[in-house]
């Protein structure tokens, strides 16, 4: 079965660990108790009896088993619908992403899993021992269930986060090997694709915080400001790995032009020093009868003088210049 965990729960404390979820609606309870029903990758027929219990709205109902969905809200008479993705780091470094489907009423909440490795129980469990928070309502469980999801973001830009700063520091030393640089965009890819599949949680966000929601208590906003925020400073920290990433290709690029720029001007100015000598030898090379220099007694010592000479201030002037 899909069901994971059906209990009741009245003043913050369980009341019924295993309530019925058979095809039959279900009466209202009394005032301080709702029930909370957790689902993991259900089929349209597992979920039917849920639908039929609680009352949900087959297009919320559809949307739920459609893994394929963004995050959203939507209002279905006096019932929230809301989705968000989960996300995880698996076959390396592609990053996985889940849906959690999470339908609140005034005195129930129905969670739907799709393709999440992180189970509710640990959540549920910590939300049992503190009986004074869960006695706020199934507004607050959602809110929990949203914190939780968040939260799952951030393991995922730690090891992240790690991978780039070594990444960013060896790209300082030498140019990128091509299997670096097939990384770095790969890497890219799958940030664009969670800030592109993440992103519309901060708008749902917004909305469970500054909007007038049926199931939300006008006092449980608070708590949903601070998923807000997390989701918001998850993003920011996406999109710096995402920018370092870019940078760490310029970066590299200039690093290693200002390093062919130093060679190159190094062997301009070798040249430079070698065209002297050069030019010379290659005049007195010259088979001509008629060269007064080469009858001079002094002339090999002037033409090793005047070669040393030029050559010895090229290189002081090249030396000066930063050239060699």
């Amino acid at each position: 079965m899909p069901i994971i965990a059906s209990r009741r729960y009245r003043g913050g404390k369980p009341s019924e660990n295993s309530i019925p979820v058979d095809p039959v609606k279900r009466r209202a309870l009394p005032k301080g108790a709702f029930d909370w029903v957790g689902l993991a990758d259900p089929t349209a027929e597992e979920m039917e009896p849920v639908r039929i219990r609680f009352g949900l709205h087959p297009l919320a109902v559809e949307d739920a088993l459609n893994a394929t969905q963004m995050p959203k809200i939507e209002v279905y008479g006096q019932q929230l619908f809301i989705i968000a993705r989960t996300a995880a780091v698996q076959d390396g470094e592609n990053i996985a992403f889940g849906q959690t489907a999470i339908f609140l009423g005034a005195d129930f909440v129905v969670t739907v899993r799709l393709g999440s490795t992180r189970a509710h129980s640990q959540l549920r469990t910590r939300l049992e021992s503190d009986a004074e928070r869960l006695a706020e309502g199934p507004d607050y469980v959602a809110h929990a269930i949203l914190d939780f999801i968040v939260d799952g973001f951030q393991p995922i830009l730690e090891r992240y986060e790690e991978s780039v700063q070594a990444m960013e520091e060896s790209a300082i030393d030498r140019f990128p090997e091509q299997s670096t640089i097939r990384r770095i965009f790969r890497l890219r890819r799958q940030f664009r694709r969670f800030s592109r599949i993440v992103g519309p949680m901060e708008e749902v966000c917004e909305r469970l915080t500054y909007t007038d929601l049926p199931g939300i208590d006008p006092g449980a906003r608070i708590w949903f400001r601070d998923v807000l925020d997390h989701v918001r400073r998850t993003l920011a920290r996406m999109n710096g790995l995402r920018d370092t990433l870019a940078s760490i290709v310029e970066t590299a690029s200039l690093l290693e032009q200002h390093r062919q720029g130093e060679m190159t001007r190094q062997l301009a100015a070798w040249a430079a020093i070698l065209a002297v000598p050069t030019a010379i030898a290659g005049i007195y090379g010259m088979n001509f009868k008629h060269m007064p220099e080469l009858d001079t007694t002094w002339g090999y010592p002037a033409v090793w003088g005047a070669i040393i000479t030029i050559c010895g201030g090229l290189w002081i002037r090249f030396r000066r210049i930063g050239w060699l």
